[in-house]
């Protein structure tokens, strides 16, 4: 009888860890994002061009042989002074092709760390809106790289210049500003609108704009770092996030979320939304998009853009900026003339 026991708890244990196993969140496009093992194999290949996204001075210090550098940050190479996409495409097509990329060509952008992570899905973002269905971002970044016990180069990489032509832009993951007036307006219904930026800019106690606050009808408020896993931070015994994409954690962040309903993720500049639109795609979301102007625009605006918060709608705070701005230039003349001294 004893034996029975056992035996029918232990299978019992067996299924509900099998179970448990079965249950725990899976990306449902997982060749969007590889592993350091799976680049490694990729590495060489004349149909795959690895992008590092981070500045050339850093790209210099050491990279992942047989990446290339645009020669700054993603972000700032692939989009305008205003932080926005290029519309002439034909900007990206010269400098895709200068950089050994073409329509056959497999893509992969890379981060440093948490500050440039948004840096690499900006990169598949646009690459994405441009038409070009074969991209993909390094899980973990140039650290899981050397985790995974592989060297780093100094080497730069020179790549054979190719043809990219844009063929068709996806307009269906760039969200258009008028469409997010029609949402705060309510004239538009059954479109999930995600903050992807921190709680205080949620509620105008950060503000980074003329006016702060959020739009109107926002579903859900989940910042770019709450999406991430976090560990204990040594110096401040507090849990901060790091750089790695989990579907666990990420499928938590965004439970309340139909996968079905078209779905547009926003932050200051279109920015970190990318890393949420990214994350959107791979937890198979049907429709995603990136507001690309973002609350840069929006906030800015004096009329017409309807903002909540808290409070009401909180002002840029000039006055205070500009003291501030004194009192640094203070201290910046002080140590000049301290310099100064030290020179004679």
């Amino acid at each position: 009888m004893r034996h029975r026991l056992v035996t029918v708890l232990v299978a019992v244990v067996f299924v509900l860890g099998s179970f448990g196993t079965l249950l725990a969140a899976q990306w449902a496009n997982p060749q969007l994002l590889l592993s350091a093992e799976e680049l490694k194999d990729k590495i060489g290949k004349p149909d795959w061009v690895v992008v590092d996204c981070r500045d050339l001075k850093k790209y210099l210090q050491g990279h992942i042989p047989g990446a290339i550098s645009l020669g700054n940050r993603c972000k700032k190479v692939l989009r305008d002074p205003t932080s926005r996409v290029w519309r002439d495409v034909s900007k990206y097509e010269k400098l895709f092709s200068k950089v050994g990329i073409s329509n056959d060509t497999h893509v992969v952008f890379y981060y440093g760390d948490l500050k440039d992570l948004p840096d690499a899905t900006v990169g598949f973002w646009v690459m994405e809106y441009l038409g070009h269905d074969k991209v993909h971002v390094l899980n973990g970044g140039i650290e899981a790289w050397r985790k995974a016990g592989y060297r780093l180069t100094k080497e730069i990489t020179k790549p054979k210049p190719a043809t990219f032509k844009v063929k068709k832009i996806r307009n269906s993951i760039y969200a258009e500003t008028s469409e997010i007036l029609d949402i705060a307006l309510g004239k538009k219904k059954g479109v999930q609108l995600i903050d992807s930026r921190t709680h205080k800019e949620f509620i105008g106690k950060d503000c980074r704009a003329l006016r702060c606050g959020h739009v109107p009808n926002v579903t859900i408020n989940v910042s770019h770092l709450d999406t991430l896993p976090k560990k204990k931070d040594p110096k401040t015994g507090k849990p901060k996030p790091i750089p790695v994409l989990d579907p666990d954690v990420v499928s938590k962040a965004f439970a309340k979320l139909d996968k079905n309903k078209r779905t547009i993720a926003y932050c200051q500049t279109g920015t970190r939304s990318t890393l949420t639109y990214f994350q959107l795609r791979l937890l198979g979301f049907k429709d995603p998009a990136n507001w690309d102007e973002s609350w840069r625009v929006w906030g800015s605006a004096l009329e017409n853009f309807p903002i909540e918060a808290p409070n009401g709608p909180q002002y840029y705070n000039f006055a205070k900026v500009n003291k501030t701005l004194k009192k640094l230039k203070k201290k910046v003349e002080k140590l000049e003339k301290q310099l100064k001294g030290k020179k004679k």
